[in-house]
């Protein structure tokens, strides 16, 4: 009896699957929508078995990696039928050649994913960058970060790409993140909401899914996920009241994509060391059902050591599965994790109906990016049009709205004549100097002696901008010469770098401070057009920093009038 109840129920579970996904395109007819539904039900009767759960994975493609590799992705594509692609280093046209290929010989069309948190760069050098989070969470208006989201999203469909696994939300409330810190928009729950959904929704009215990441808060961490599995430890209220409360306040706007952490999180799983990415707690539970998020989810990459360092590649895709995520992402064991959620089916474990809620939510998704018809992309002149004057444009100007005014006590700004400038830190500095041109007078560190006394003195600390994740600390030397250039001159001291720089300076000698955020061209020539009075300056500060520099703290000076 109990047998047949059991059966009953899962037929009554697959007959209410509700078809739905989070993310519509805005001004959808209702026939429209009707046609979407029946592409996703003659899609899905279409497919045999096999290829349902084949639409669960999404795989790694590399181009840098050589043939082997391409030859793998490429049978796993053609024999498993997955779901997706992530993206990976390198070569832009030999990327959108192998998708095109790819797509092909896919029965249902494949969304193509890439981590572009800050444009295609992230992953293809000959591509513009787009400044990190931390540096967009100091523009005030963030109708300019949706704006910058746009051409990011235009820059994905010339890829070929549907899915950019962005925006990040983690409330990075830890200076000594090692993996979050500038990919976060601050320290601040509102900030990095607003931020969010800004990035969000130029994406999104663009046609390119968001992903927000990385639930339930990977903010206050101080180990790599890549490396090993970070813990949160944190009550459930402080969980509450910072790390779930942007995906709380975001998951009913439209949001197609959240991304599950790597953390253990007592809080929320009471199992000792269980990932939030494979915690049916936390998924299902939390995300699903108490929040009511209806949008896909999605792992964090299975090939990070906090999980493939603990469990077998398939068995950790089954145990994501069995969570409650809907897409395993950077899966390294496609044939396996298929084995074993076909073996929890077949013990009823899990039921089809889970199944086909899955990959009916992945299907509708993928009708709503237009993919049921799937259009090739021409490699041809890829490179300059991922990278050209209009790219140029939009960046500076995010980095010129960024620029952020902490103090400037004896109005040395704009910039007056005989100011001298000395570069400090381990960075290229060259674009700024050829910037300022004969605004500033160029000195090195050992020829500080020969500035006469009380000048007015620019001291650039220049950080290494090469990724989001080096160290933003100042040496020790560094600090030596500042001080010593603070006693004698009137310093003008601009970051080129993390506001976290700032940590552990004292900067009570210190007339005037200004935060750049980053050390590249963009940012050098924004913030030379800035000194120089070319442009205003209205950033705020993202993130505490100390006791004195708390966030929002920023001061407007306007531009010299022509």
């Amino acid at each position: 009896m109990k047998k047949l109840a059991n059966v009953a129920l899962i037929v009554l579970l697959i007959l209410n699957v509700n078809l739905h996904a989070q993310y519509q395109p805005k001004n959808w007819p209702k026939a429209d929508i009707k046609k979407a539904e029946k592409w996703v039900d003659d899609k899905y009767n279409s497919l045999s078995q096999n290829e349902k759960l084949g639409q669960l994975f999404i795989v790694a493609l590399y181009t840098n990696k050589g043939e082997n590799h391409i030859d793998e992705i490429r049978n796993i594509v053609n024999k498993e039928q997955i779901g997706g692609l992530i993206l990976m280093q390198d070569d832009a046209a030999r990327e959108i050649n192998l998708v095109n290929e790819f797509q092909q010989k896919s029965k249902t069309p494949m969304m193509i994913g890439m981590d572009a948190e800050w444009g295609l760069y992230q992953r293809i050098a000959t591509a513009h960058k787009y400044p990190w989070a931390m540096t967009l969470g100091a523009i005030q208006d963030k109708d300019l970060i949706e704006k910058m989201s746009a051409k990011i999203a235009e820059d994905c469909h010339r890829m070929g790409i549907n899915w950019d696994f962005a925006p990040v939300v983690d409330v990075n409330t830890n200076p000594n993140n090692p993996i979050i810190g500038n990919r976060s928009f601050g320290s601040e729950v509102k900030n990095v909401t607003k931020s969010a959904l800004a990035y969000s929704n130029g994406l999104q009215n663009n046609n390119i899914l968001a992903a927000i990441k990385h639930f339930p808060g990977h903010g206050d961490t101080s180990t790599d996920s890549h490396l090993d599995l970070p813990v949160v430890s944190h009550k459930i209220e402080r969980l509450n009241e910072v790390e779930i409360a942007p995906f709380k306040a975001l998951m009913n706007k439209n949001i197609g994509g959240v991304m599950v952490a790597h953390l253990y999180v007592p809080a929320l799983e009471s199992g000792k060391g269980i990932p939030a990415s494979v915690s049916k707690n936390i998924v299902t539970r939390l995300l699903k059902e108490k929040l009511g998020y209806k949008g896909l989810i999605i792992t964090d990459a299975l090939n990070m050591g906090a999980v493939a360092n603990k469990y077998k590649p398939g068995e950790l895709d089954a145990m994501a599965f069995r969570a409650g995520n809907d897409v395993m992402l950077f899966s390294q064991g496609v044939a396996e994790g298929k084995r074993l959620i076909q073996k929890a089916i077949d013990s009823g474990e899990i039921t089809q109906a889970r199944v086909e809620e899955s990959v009916k939510k992945i299907l509708l998704t993928k009708y709503f990016l237009g993919l049921n018809q799937y259009t090739p992309k021409n490699p041809q002149n890829i490179n300059t049009d991922l990278n050209n004057a209009s790219h140029t444009a939009i960046v500076q100007e995010m980095y010129a709205n960024a620029l952020t005014l902490i103090k400037d006590e004896k109005k040395l700004l704009p910039l007056k004549e005989n100011t001298y400038y000395v570069p400090l830190e381990e960075a290229s500095y060259q674009t700024f100097v050829n910037e300022m041109e004969s605004s500033v007078i160029f000195k090195k560190a050992n020829e500080i002696k020969t500035i006469p006394a009380g000048s007015t003195v620019l001291v650039g600390f220049h950080k290494d901008n090469s990724t989001a994740y080096k160290p933003y600390k100042i040496s020790a030397e560094s600090k030596r010469i500042l001080n010593e250039l603070s006693k004698k001159h009137n310093v003008i001291l601009n970051i080129f770098g993390s506001p976290y720089a700032l940590k552990d300076i004292d900067l009570s000698k210190i007339s005037t401070v200004l935060v750049s955020y980053e050390n590249n061209e963009d940012s050098m020539t924004a913030t030379a057009n800035a000194l120089k009075g070319k442009s205003k300056i209205h950033g705020r500060l993202p993130v505490l920093v100390n006791d004195n520099l708390k966030p929002g703290l920023g001061i407007d000076l306007k531009a010299k009038s022509n």
